[in-house]
């Protein structure tokens, strides 16, 4: 349908196509100069130069209809439509073939839950704990020393190699290397240990010191725990009571056995509790020539290369004073005076 031009006024034609099915037409653009039909599936089509700010309606084919805008809006809507799909594909793909989920304690992580290390013995220890066999070389190794607490009891420090406590994934895999320490005072357990240190009350004559890993079984090599034991000997201080020394304490006072090996101390540098007016030797050994120092007592001592050397002092000042090592400058222990 058209309409007659106005004498005198510019040319317009309008096209209006009926919606529909297979050979359906389409017309195109109402604007100046001229206009297009266009059709679809088998239809005809003319056109004839359609001027600036021409839309287009479009009747599709069988089976389809469509309305498209050639500004910017239909253009957005048909990149936002194609995004979503792209969006959801990736998240099919994610969860096909993603990393599986796990299910296991809070703080384990996917190794640890399901990883294992060792060989599962059939044999148990006293509380039913099985014995998890490794290899000698690379075993985690304990040691531990007792000191009297002046409150009653000892304190028990541990010195562990190849091992690290992990408080924060008990319950969870055995890991080389990982887990916690039980302690048992006269072959009882009395308490598990997550770190160097541990308070033993009084009454026992000795204490072990066991390894075992994040799920409760015990580290072992050549079918035996990996454990210390070490005697408690002497009367434990009672509340109020003034220390009476540790398992290698003398008449003399208290005994600190040090190792230095390369930029390595054994045991670890930690502190020594003193009571003031109370004795001390320290006991070094080094693979070098240096010198031991004492700070705030200004002791010092020539060190001979692999010879144990002695240095005894009255801690008669309070405070807490380092020992080290002069040219290698190594922090030995502390010596915490009260």
């Amino acid at each position: 349908m058209s309409t007659e031009p106005t004498p005198g006024a510019p040319a317009t034609t309008q096209a209006v196509a009926p919606r529909g099915t297979g050979g359906g037409a389409a017309a195109r653009g109402v604007g100046r100069g001229g206009a297009a039909a266009r059709g679809t599936s088998g239809g005809t089509g003319a056109r004839a130069g359609a001027g600036r700010g021409e839309t287009v309606l479009r009747v599709a084919g069988p089976g389809e209809a469509a309305l498209r805008g050639t500004g910017r809006r239909g253009v957005a809507r048909r990149r936002a439509a194609a995004f979503g799909g792209i969006v959801l594909a990736v998240a099919l793909v994610a969860g096909c073939g993603g990393r599986a989920t796990t299910h296991h304690k809070p703080g384990t992580s996917h190794q640890e839950a399901t990883g294992g290390s060792g060989t599962l013995l059939p044999a148990k220890d006293e509380a039913g704990h099985r014995l998890r066999e490794v290899p000698a070389a690379g075993a985690p190794a304990v040691r531990a020393d007792a000191r009297p607490d002046t409150e009653g009891g000892w304190n028990i420090h541990l010195t562990v190699e190849r091992f690290r406590f992990t408080p924060e994934s008990v319950g969870g895999a055995a890991i080389p290397g990982r887990g916690h320490a039980r302690l048992l005072a006269d072959g009882k357990e009395t308490g598990r240990a997550y770190g160097p240190w541990h308070h033993i009350p009084p009454g026992a004559r000795t204490v072990t010191v066991r390894l075992h890993a994040d799920d409760h079984t015990v580290w072992a090599v050549a079918g035996k725990p990996i454990e210390a034991t070490v005697p408690l000997t002497g009367a434990a201080p009672t509340a109020g009571a003034p220390a009476v020394g540790t398992p290698t304490a003398t008449a003399t006072g208290r005994t600190v056995e040090i190792t230095v090996t390369g930029t390595s101390v054994q045991p670890p540098p930690s502190r020594v509790e003193l009571k003031k007016g109370e004795r001390v030797t320290l006991r070094v050994t080094s693979d070098r020539a240096d010198t031991l120092h004492v700070h705030g007592y200004d002791h010092e001592l020539p060190l001979a290369p692999g010879q144990p050397a002695s240095l005894t002092l009255t801690a008669d000042r309070t405070g807490l004073f380092e020992v080290e090592t002069h040219e290698s400058g190594l922090l030995l222990t502390q010596l915490a005076v009260r």
